[in-house]
């Protein structure tokens, strides 16, 4: 399967349960890079020399807090229409391939502790990469996906195990979405759950035709909450990277769902935490809004935007 390359010189990376090596075919002194698969299952393939920071992406704080409200279900109703959507893309694709043995190849970038790509592991693809930049991320993401036997190196054993048998090989890597350790062309489909969007990077390696899916926030987005914390509120423009995406992708379908929220201290807490509200807020607002749900639920609306795009393919 020619899906990986190295990080460092762009050598064709074979996996393997222990470790990663490159071939070294395109590097200068033609020596092999290893990367070593930590005990969690996920491989590291995030040079020093693309971090920002020493610790870049969500911090474990924001990690946890994320996994208690998401794992209350919260936002299962999102969750819920991605993979409906995601079902029905790639089953039209298997009915329209024509190698019907060949792997469907599916990148989750920003996939966080894995909340969504779990689930995505179940619609349908072969081979699923959950891609992030926070190693604390996708430490948890690796160890879920082990428990569970969706791990790349895992055998399942028994054949009774119907729900393990139908999800996809899951390949845990911390890496840059700016620089994927991926061949062009090697994957049909990528998802970007409230992550970056890099055009011209999502573009090299998608396969013709292959697919885009992006949520983001809906305009009236946690209003309440927002109004509550910020003197100044602005509204989600969630529809402004389109016109990035012009160039390389057409628009498909776009689809809405909302969900109203009765938050206890606690949820409120943890929804604070894994938003940029944690840092942007001022810490009095903070504290007095949490004050205040003390005594009662906090009501608030998520609304969300799912955007399904298609590459286009350019005749020569």
């Amino acid at each position: 399967m020619r899906l990986f390359i190295c990080p460092l010189c762009q050598s064709p990376m074979q996996p393997a349960a222990v470790t990663w090596r490159c071939d070294g075919s395109l590097n200068p002194k033609q020596t092999a890079h290893p990367f070593d698969v930590a005990r969690q299952g996920y491989v590291n393939l995030l040079p020093v020399q693309q971090k920002k920071s020493k610790a870049p992406g969500d911090s474990q704080q924001s990690i946890e807090a994320r996994n208690r409200f998401l794992t209350a279900g919260h936002y299962q109703p999102l969750q819920t229409l991605i993979c409906q959507k995601m079902a029905a893309l790639l089953t039209a694709k298997k009915a329209n391939l024509e190698q019907k043995d060949k792997l469907i190849n599916w990148l989750d970038i920003g996939c966080g502790e894995g909340y969504y790509t779990q689930a995505m592991a179940q619609t349908g693809m072969d081979v699923l990469i959950a891609a992030d930049i926070s190693k604390p991320a996708v430490v948890e993401l690796a160890k879920t996906s082990k428990a569970l036997g969706r791990l790349w190196y895992q055998e399942v054993k028994d054949d009774s195990a119907s729900e393990i048998m139908k999800a996809a090989a899951i390949y845990p890597l911390v890496t840059s979405a700016a620089h994927l350790p991926l061949h062009a062309h090697s994957v049909d489909g990528i998802s970007s759950i409230f992550s970056p969007i890099l055009p011209a990077a999502f573009n090299e390696v998608l396969t013709d035709e292959g697919y885009l899916i992006i949520a983001k926030p809906d305009i009236g987005h946690l209003a309440t909450m927002r109004e509550a914390l910020f003197d100044d509120v602005r509204e989600h423009d969630s529809d402004k990277f389109l016109d990035e995406l012009a160039p390389y992708f057409q628009l498909l379908e776009t689809h809405r769902v909302s969900t109203k929220l009765r938050l206890s201290a606690e949820d409120l807490a943890d929804l604070m935490t894994m938003t940029p509200y944690a840092y942007r807020a001022r810490s009095e607002k903070r504290q007095a809004l949490l004050a205040e749900v003390e005594t009662k639920p906090f009501a608030t609306e998520a609304k969300f935007v799912i955007y399904i795009l298609q590459k286009t393919v350019v005749s020569s």
